[in-house]
């Protein structure tokens, strides 16, 4: 099978990956019953929100593993990477299925599965981008959008599980599920040859706008400023979007009133949204560009978040606007990310490189939860963390107009050099 053929067969075998280690997403659908399940057993009053460390903890230490997985991959290819990332996140969620205190929950959720998640993740996105050069926004919105699907999925099916065999039994099925289907997938995925380009393409003809041809490893990364803009323009970006994640349910509970059921509905909407975010935002910055989309995306997150702020008990209308709108800007964040990472700073090194920038994805996992939980401890209300989501977005939103000046200025010298 030729290149160009074989590069098709990967990325569906790496989207059927990303669609169970996207399965993160959903905790706030495991954390209530499995918090009902600790009160059972220790007579302890835990609630959902009381949880949410465990997903706090799986969101900060996947760049631990996408970076040292990211060399294994540069080195020598993706697919034992993916297959020992596939047994340990597999394996974190079917250990869940064993625990009896919180604490377990935060070693094999937390800290197994994130591991995992970070070695595969990084993984299948780095390889997906580097097989499809002329196809880098879509193909990483693409990739990142089935990885945020198993939101919209697993959900549904975990509560099926839960309903008629509890959480335990539904945390030991998931997990021998993902193990099978990650590990088996492993074997399809091999390493892109070294300067790949598919038939046909050249990349000066290439749409995606501000794409750079210089390979950076990621010392050379670090030496330049552009690095700094974009990590904390995408931790800006990214909070708004993990704090509903992570206390979604909990979120559409106590401001709105919503019994169990619709706060499970509105779980999987925030997942949809997510997802068409990803798709939209990424083919959309192979026309636009990378940054013009991204700030668009950090307007409408301070719409949405407003749009939340303002919500009260049974404003399910206006409640959902700003759902739809955070979740589907978050999404455009994790789509356009891998592409605008890949065009700063090259190919050769992109699976390092993302991995180190997706720290800025784990510093928005840990602040943006902690914030809301502290908030609502401290206040009893969640309205004052949507105002500090807009000021991180507006942070973001002044960072895209940086970047452009840099960007400009760098397109200076060079032609300048050039002539």
């Amino acid at each position: 099978m030729d290149t160009s053929t074989k590069r098709w067969s990967i990325l569906v075998a790496c989207c059927f990956i990303n669609l169970c280690v996207g399965s993160m997403y959903a905790w706030s659908v495991f954390s209530a019953p499995m918090a009902d399940y600790l009160n059972q057993l220790h007579g302890s009053h835990l609630t959902g929100a009381d949880l949410a460390i465990v997903f706090i903890v799986c969101n900060s230490v996947g760049p631990i593993t996408m970076i040292t997985g990211g060399k294994i991959n540069d080195t020598f290819g993706p697919k034992t990477v993916i297959f020992i990332g596939g047994l340990m996140f597999g394996g974190g969620m079917f250990l869940c299925g064993m625990a009896t205190e919180v604490k377990h929950l935060v070693w094999a959720y937390g800290l197994l599965t994130g591991l995992g998640l970070g070695m595969v993740y990084g993984a299948t996105i780095s390889t997906c981008i580097k097989y499809f050069p002329d196809k880098r926004g879509l193909v990483g919105g693409l990739t990142t959008a089935i990885f945020g699907i198993s939101s919209v999925i697993l959900p549904p099916i975990a509560s099926l599980i839960t309903e008629n065999m509890g959480v335990i039994a539904s945390f030991k099925i998931i997990g021998a599920a993902f193990i099978i289907i990650v590990c088996g997938s492993a074997f399809f995925i091999s390493k892109c040859p070294d300067n790949y380009k598919p038939a046909g393409w050249n990349l000066d003809a290439n749409k995606a706008k501000g794409s750079k041809t210089v390979d950076k490893n990621w010392r050379q990364m670090l030496a330049s400023p552009m690095f700094y803009v974009l990590i904390v323009m995408l931790t800006s970006g990214a909070v708004a979007g993990m704090m509903c994640i992570a206390l979604a349910a909990p979120m559409a509970q106590r401001m709105i009133g919503m019994s169990t059921a619709a706060a499970t509905a509105v779980v999987s909407t925030l997942a949809l949204f997510n997802v068409c975010g990803r798709v939209i935002a990424g083919w959309l910055s192979d026309r636009i560009g990378r940054n013009n989309t991204l700030a668009l995306a950090l307007l409408f997150t301070m719409f949405g978040l407003y749009s939340l702020y303002i919500s009260g008990q049974g404003d399910i209308t206006s409640f959902y606007i700003g759902i739809c709108l955070v979740g589907g800007c978050f999404g455009a964040f994790m789509g356009v990310f891998p592409g605008f990472t890949t065009d700063q700073f090259g190919t050769r090194h992109n699976s390092v490189n993302f991995g180190i920038m997706f720290i800025g994805f784990a510093i928005a996992g840990y602040t943006g939860p902690t914030i809301m939980h502290s908030i609502l401890t401290s206040t009893g209300s969640f309205k004052t963390s949507f105002l500090v989501g807009i000021a991180f977005s507006f942070v973001g939103l002044v960072l895209s107009f940086v970047y452009r000046a840099l960007n400009n200025r760098a397109q200076l010298q060079l032609n300048y050099k050039t002539q």
